[in-house]
């Protein structure tokens, strides 16, 4: 099964610029009917070793009258299964481990992998629990500002935690004095940040 494409570009006179000549693109397509995606997955690889794209394309200069023609064709028969199996860890970066531990193992409650090499790294950092994932954290230079960000961090760069209750951990940062911010869709969620301004999202789900 293939699936082929033609691009041509060509040249009209335009009334509204007193007839000088001027480009523009027509796109004609021809392909077979692609599954949704959801469907995709099923079609596996043999869709994906089956369907490919030729495109052609050709581009006419119309002030000098030369026509160019470059041929580009692109093989899309292969997303190929590289085996994706989840989310292995997050990397946060921290200017000071021990004041951003203090945050993760007391306010949040998570463990340190102690399996994790800390010592074989040019830097200081920890692996911490997050169910069977983890956050790592590493004590390098931060080249983002830690000025001025939004103020929800569902509006900034996140991490996401699936926790089973955001009143506890609504009342845990309360006592603790850390600000937060609730979802702004009504769904059981809460952003707040670490020490070093990361943007965290714990978003209530049933297990």
């Amino acid at each position: 099964m293939a699936a082929a494409a033609s691009i041509v570009c060509s040249s009209f006179k335009s009334p509204s610029l007193q007839s000088k000549e001027v480009n523009h693109v027509g796109l004609a397509i021809s392909q077979p009917t692609i599954p949704s995606k959801k469907n995709l997955r099923w079609f596996g690889r043999k869709y994906n070793k089956e369907m490919s794209i030729s495109v052609r394309t050709k581009a006419m200069v119309s002030n000098e009258g030369d026509l160019l023609v470059k041929e580009s064709p692109t093989s899309l028969d292969a997303i190929e299964d590289i085996g994706v199996v989840g989310v292995h860890h997050v990397g946060l970066l921290c200017e000071n481990l021990e004041r951003s531990l203090d945050f993760y193992q007391n306010v949040l409650g998570l463990e340190i992998n102690e399996a994790r090499p800390h010592d074989k790294l040019p830097y200081r950092g920890a692996w911490l629990w997050v169910g069977s994932e983890m956050i790592h954290l590493m004590e390098l230079p931060n080249p983002d500002p830690l000025t001025g960000r939004p103020e929800h961090g569902g509006r900034d760069r996140h991490a996401c935690i699936a926790i089973r209750d955001v009143s506890k951990l609504k009342a845990v940062l309360d006592k603790a004095g850390i600000p937060y911010t609730l979802s702004r869709s009504g769904r059981p969620a809460i952003f707040t940040r670490d020490p070093d301004a990361n943007a965290l999202e714990f978003t209530q789900v049933d297990f």
